[in-house]
C-alpha cells in the first residue's frame, strides 16, 4: 500500500505547473492527484500575492484543502502578510523552489507546519508587530482577540466569582460586566461563559 503523500498542483499557468509536475515525478514521498477534494496539501504557484492568486488559496480552503504551500516569484511584505491571511502555510521563493524544497515544504504542511525562508519571517513578525502596535493596542486588543478588561473578567470567572462580585472586583457594574461577557462569547461564537474560559485558558490568558 503507497504511503505517498496525495498533492494538488496548482499555478497561473500550464508551463509553470507542468515544470513542479515533472520535478515531483521522482519524489516517491508524494503523489500528484487532479482534484483538491483528494488532496492532502496543495501546491500554488503564482509570479505575486495579487488578487487572483488570493482567490486561488481561498477556492483551495473552500474545498477542504487547507495545507497550502506557495511558490512565488516576488513576495513583498504587503503580499506575505495577505498570503498567510488567504491560508498559506509553506512560502517558498521560485527560484529556491527545488525539487527537494518543495517535499520539505510539503511533509511540513501536512503534519501541521509551516516553513518560510528566514528572512521572509522576519519580514512577517515585523509585520505583525506593526499591526499590534498601530491597530489592535489603540483599540484594547491582543491577537487573542481579548482586551485586558475582558482577560480580568474571565480570570475572575474562572475563579467561581459571580457576576456581583467581579463587578465589585473591578469596580465596574454589573451590567458591564454582562455586557463584557456577552461581547466575548458572541464575537468569539461562544454559547457561554463556561466556553469563554476554556477559550482563555487554551490560549494562555489565564
Amino acid at each position: 500500500m503507497s504511503t505517498s503523500l496525495p498533492l494538488l498542483v496548482q499555478a497561473r499557468d500550464p508551463v509553470s505547473q507542468a515544470g513542479v509536475v515533472a520535478e515531483l515525478d521522482d519524489w516517491p514521498e508524494v503523489r500528484v492527484v487532479d482534484d483538491a477534494p483528494s488532496a492532502e496539501v496543495a501546491i500554488v504557484v503564482t509570479d505575486e500575492v495579487d488578487d487572483e492568486t488570493v482567490r486561488m488559496l481561498k477556492a483551495l480552503q473552500h474545498t477542504g484543502c487547507t495545507r497550502v504551500v506557495l511558490v512565488a516569484t516576488r513576495i513583498d511584505d504587503a503580499g506575505l502578510v495577505i498570503a498567510v491571511e488567504a491560508g498559506a502555510s509553506g512560502l517558498l521563493r521560485r527560484e529556491e523552489a527545488t525539487a527537494s524544497a518543495l517535499v520539505g515544504a510539503v511533509r511540513l504542511a501536512a503534519v501541521g507546519d509551516g516553513s518560510v525562508p528566514p528572512d521572509l519571517l522576519g519580514r512577517l513578525l515585523r509585520q505583525v508587530g506593526r499591526l499590534q502596535r498601530q491597530v489592535l493596542v489603540p483599540r484594547g486588543l491582543s491577537f487573542a482577540g481579548l482586551s485586558e478588561r475582558e482577560v480580568k473578567v474571565l480570570r475572575l470567572v474562572a475563579d467561581g466569582l459571580d457576576t456581583g462580585e467581579i463587578a465589585r472586583n473591578l469596580s465596574y457594574s454589573e451590567r458591564t460586566i454582562k455586557n463584557v461577557i456577552h461581547d466575548v462569547t458572541t464575537r468569539l461564537q461562544l454559547r457561554n461563559r463556561s466556553q469563554a474560559v476554556a477559550y482563555a485558558m487554551r490560549e494562555g490568558l489565564i
